[in-house]
């Protein structure tokens, strides 16, 4: 089977790819390469790379592909509201685009990449039927998305959208503005973690690996059991409070727990039901949170992982992006040559 994998080079992308490398998939990677094509140099003879936006790429490389698992995007809250009319350009526009034009190219399955932000505050525990609650640009981009693509699907064309819990974990790509990764460089770096208010404020939480391997579950499923079906990935055990998950990496790691409070009080706050996708597919994630520490604190004693790569922060590195092309129109404007 022949994969399309957008934002292939990403922090989930450059796991999942390896994953699908290893179940004997061909694989085209297409990603615009933001933060380098070093997520991918090691396997780069063995996938196809196109560099690329979901936004205007040649449509014709979706001829012969059976399938397209979307997961290119502006990632996370605050880096979606750098810009929110490119965010929802993007994280809704494009990846509609990417859906319309693999129907249209006789591509068999879709799997969009959304998230669990779309419940953004409850008080209960939110299932796939539960009424949205999108409270940032991010979230509402991939809302949008979830109702235009999903109504595209019909037997021809399965149409699956994967409402991911905040991902941690180790990755080619790695990320520390994701809870669980932010809370353990922190304890690396500084001796504490930095704890947002109030602290009571609940979190879905799933590995990479993890929600990797949901991806390839849906592939793999029965078309019946996924098409035009929303799933929650994560795990029910993994719901947690943002203070208590601050005592979990200490405690995971070994180290005492010392911590910090910032920012105003977070407003998001939801539990998640991940019963639809244990139910329906016998999803379950292998990894727990703890474990998920270790790994991250282990790279950064041993140096695998660089704590103050810039990269490896989102919106500190999008924002150098913009600053860098504000840099380069300002020569242009002023026809100075470099």
């Amino acid at each position: 089977m022949r994969v399309l994998v957008t934002g292939g080079a990403g922090y989930i992308g450059s796991t999942l790819i390896r994953m699908l490398l290893d179940r004997g998939y061909d694989v085209i990677c297409l990603d615009r390469f933001f933060f380098s094509m070093e997520p991918i140099a090691d396997i780069a003879d063995q996938i196809e790379i196109i560099k690329g936006d979901i936004r205007w790429f040649d449509s014709s490389i979706l001829n012969g592909v059976d399938a397209v698992c979307d997961l290119a995007a502006l990632s996370n809250d605050p880096t979606g509201e750098l810009d929110p009319q490119k965010t929802l350009e993007i994280n809704y526009m494009g990846r509609k685009r990417v859906a319309r034009l693999a129907k249209k190219h006789g591509v068999k399955r879709y799997i969009l990449a959304s998230s669990c932000s779309v419940y953004g505050a409850q008080t209960g525990i939110a299932n796939e039927n539960s009424p949205t609650n999108p409270l940032t640009t991010y979230a509402r981009a991939n809302l949008l998305a979830e109702r235009d693509i999903l109504p595209l699907s019909d037997r021809n064309f399965v149409v699956t959208a994967l409402r991911q819990a905040t991902v941690y974990g180790l990755s080619y790509r790695m990320r520390f503005d994701l809870v669980v990764n932010a809370m353990t460089r922190a304890l690396f770096k500084y001796g504490k973690i930095f704890v947002s208010r109030d602290g009571t404020q609940w979190r879905p939480l799933v590995h990479v690996r993890d929600t990797s391997r949901a991806f390839i579950t849906v592939l793999e499923a029965d078309p019946e059991l996924v098409n035009g079906e929303i799933f929650n990935v994560g795990s029910d055990e993994q719901n947690v409070q943002i203070f208590n998950l601050a005592k979990m990496i200490a405690e995971a790691v070994g180290k005492p727990f010392n911590y910090e409070w910032y920012g105003d009080p977070d407003k998001r706050s939801y539990r998640v039901s991940f019963r639809k996708i244990k139910d329906t597919l016998g999803f379950k994630p292998e990894y727990t949170i703890s474990m998920g520490a270790r790994e991250i604190y282990k790279a950064l004693e041993e140096g695998r992982l660089d704590p103050d790569d810039p990269r490896w922060i989102t919106v500190k590195w999008y924002k150098h992006l913009l600053e860098m092309q504000k840099f380069i129109k300002e020569i242009e404007i002023n026809g100075v040559i470099l």
